[in-house]
């Protein structure tokens, strides 16, 4: 390329970084400002034309949030840009839930120089740190600081294919200031990627018998069920999962970490505990989560008490122990299986329908057997979504908004819209009311406080320039965290309809504060102290409206509430974010 004044651009050691993020076509790149990172930031401008484009985000950990939505939402990764030492540690909560989701980002920071004569006094060394990745080491992928512009090739492929190769996570690749402002030697022979080259791994498949024996228990079991938690995000994962499903006639429980089955499918267990008590073979899908699903919990005496039979046996078949920390515990409590298989939902779950079909094809008594199955299921199913809306009439005319309102009346608005959910989904009752009929409806569940909108923005940025309607259902406490993510998704034209989930509280907490009154004998009363948002009220329709957003509200009686949807709808159908402040009870 040349210069602005037509004179031949002469050529830095950062535009190589950017000839890499071409190659790999990342959409994006979401950041903070950093002077640590100003020649990586220059090449992508000037250089790059501003491709991948760069999102300005107003914290580093809302800039690795908008990442992890974005790549929930497409499966895909985008870049985020983390300043030095300083920035790489703001953003360090998003990263470790990242790598908790199973997220795919290519995070770039820079240090130093390490250089020490070219370091500027003081700021060059108080945010310099040897080795810089050592501080997420325990929650990405991989990390790499490459010494020389010939390292940054090769560590930049092998980052790439590490992040994106089952089960995903973030990576950190860390650029020293100086080798980014270098010039280029153009007579380095650089080894970038070569034409043709695959960019990962091809899929893993599972043992061929051990997939037989698992089709043939599901086919003998009177009970079977299938638990799956991430076959949402692979490729295919949410029809193969219906086709294995009825082909078997075994009913599915989504732990919804990812959309993994329509919740009005007639085979779909989830939340149906019955189902769960009655099990007599559950066959965990990419499950990391075993117990939750499968047992009652008091928290108040931190008792946790199995749903399931001993006598239930069980099975996996996903990435198993692949991946395992040793530092955080994220792996849950151990749940020993009859049959464990590794391999690749996307090819496990199709050869597992075949191995099924042909079965059944063989056997006209078993087919007949499983037929029934699934009318007995079915007819369950149906009993348990009537009782779902019955209950949702409960408190219907209450002040504040009861939650099950909350989410018929944005049904009410958005079920003729090709619709998202974010992220929370009102606990759990848009499961029970809405219609989760495609692979995107939603993106999975919300995560820890301070994590929503951010990830909310990057389910929106997947979905900009298309027909789609993202809903955020948004919780006050999360939204106090990141405010200025607003801000973000008003500068860079994010349709986001957001709709504040308002008790006024951080009330899971509150709720803790509760049971532990309650258990010994203190002032429930003062349960609230150091967990109330109130006294001020926070004003999030103004705050909207002052981060260049529609804004409106509070909005507190129920009769209101879908009129002031579509006010904010037509908004977002404009190609802007709209919050409605909405207060809900509690619960």
């Amino acid at each position: 390329m040349s210069a602005e004044n037509g004179s031949k651009y002469k050529k830095y050691q950062s535009d190589v970084i950017v000839d890499l993020l071409h190659e790999y076509e990342f959409p994006y790149i979401a950041m903070n400002p950093g002077a640590s990172f100003r020649g990586l930031h220059d090449s992508i401008i000037n250089y790059g034309g501003n491709k991948p484009e760069m999102l300005l985000c107003q914290h580093e950990e809302i800039a690795v949030q908008i990442a992890h939505g974005y790549a929930r939402a497409t499966g895909k990764p985008m870049g985020v840009i983390l300043h030095n030492l300083v920035g790489l540690l703001h953003a360090q909560m998003a990263i470790y839930y990242a790598n908790l989701d199973r997220a795919p980002i290519f995070i770039m920071g820079a240090t130093g120089p390490m250089d020490e004569g070219k370091r500027r006094p003081h700021i060059d060394w108080s945010h310099t740190a040897l080795v810089q990745g050592e501080a997420v080491r325990n929650y990405t992928k991989w990390d790499y600081q490459p010494t020389a512009i010939e390292g940054v090739p090769e560590s930049f492929m092998r980052a790439y294919s590490t992040m994106v190769t089952e089960p995903k996570g973030p990576i950190y690749m860390c650029y020293d200031a100086w080798l980014q402002e270098k010039p280029l030697d153009e007579n380095l022979k650089l080894g970038m990627p070569p034409a043709g080259m695959s960019k990962s791994p091809a899929r893993m498949g599972a043992d061929p018998v051990i997939l037989e024996q698992m089709v043939d228990k599901l086919l003998a079991a009177q009970n079977p069920i299938i638990m799956a938690e991430y076959t949402g995000r692979h490729e295919d994962g949410f029809d193969n999962l219906v086709a294995l499903a009825e082909t078997l006639g075994v009913p599915v429980w989504d732990i919804n970490d990812s959309l993994c089955f329509p919740n009005r499918h007639p085979l779909c267990a989830s939340m149906d505990q019955e189902v769960m008590r009655k099990a007599d073979l559950i066959l965990g899908i990419d499950v990391r989560d075993w117990e939750k699903p499968t047992a009652h919990l008091d928290s108040t005496n931190r008792i946790v008490t199995s749903l399931v039979s001993e006598k239930c046996e069980w099975m996996e078949v996903g990435f198993g122990e692949i991946g395992m920390s040793s530092w955080a515990m994220d792996y849950g409590r151990y749940q020993p299986k009859v049959l464990s298989a590794l391999g690749d939902p996307a090819l496990v779950m199709p050869e597992m329908t075949r191995i099924g079909q042909q079965r059944l094809d063989a056997d006209g008594n078993l087919a007949k057997r499983i037929q029934d199955r699934k009318e007995a299921l079915g007819q369950r199913h149906d009993e348990v979504w009537a009782q779902w809306q019955e209950d949702a009439r409960a408190d219907w005319d209450s002040e504040p908004l009861a939650l099950a309102r909350f989410a018929s009346e944005v049904w009410e608005v958005i079920q003729h819209e090709d619709w998202v959910c974010a992220t929370g989904t009102l606990h759990n009752w848009t499961r029970k009311i809405w219609d989760y009929d495609k692979p995107y409806r939603h993106a999975g569940r919300s995560l820890g406080t301070a994590t929503q909108i951010g990830m909310s923005i990057g389910v929106g940025l997947a979905y900009k320039n298309t027909d789609k309607v993202v809903v955020a259902l948004q919780p006050d406490g999360d939204l106090m965290f990141d405010a200025g993510a607003l801000w973000t998704a008003a500068k860079h034209e994010i349709p986001l309809l957001i709709l504040m989930f308002n008790n006024r509280a951080y009330f899971n907490d509150w709720e803790h504060q509760i049971r532990m009154a309650k258990l010994r004998g203190t002032d429930e009363a003062k349960a609230h102290i150091g967990m109330d948002l109130f006294g001020p009220d926070p004003d999030f329709a103004t705050i909207a409206q002052g981060m260049g957003c529609y804004g409106e509200g509070p909005i507190t009686k129920p009769a209101d509430v879908g009129p002031a949807i579509r006010r904010a709808l037509a908004e977002v159908k404009k190609g802007r974010p709209a919050l409605v402040d909405i207060i809900t009870l509690h619960r």
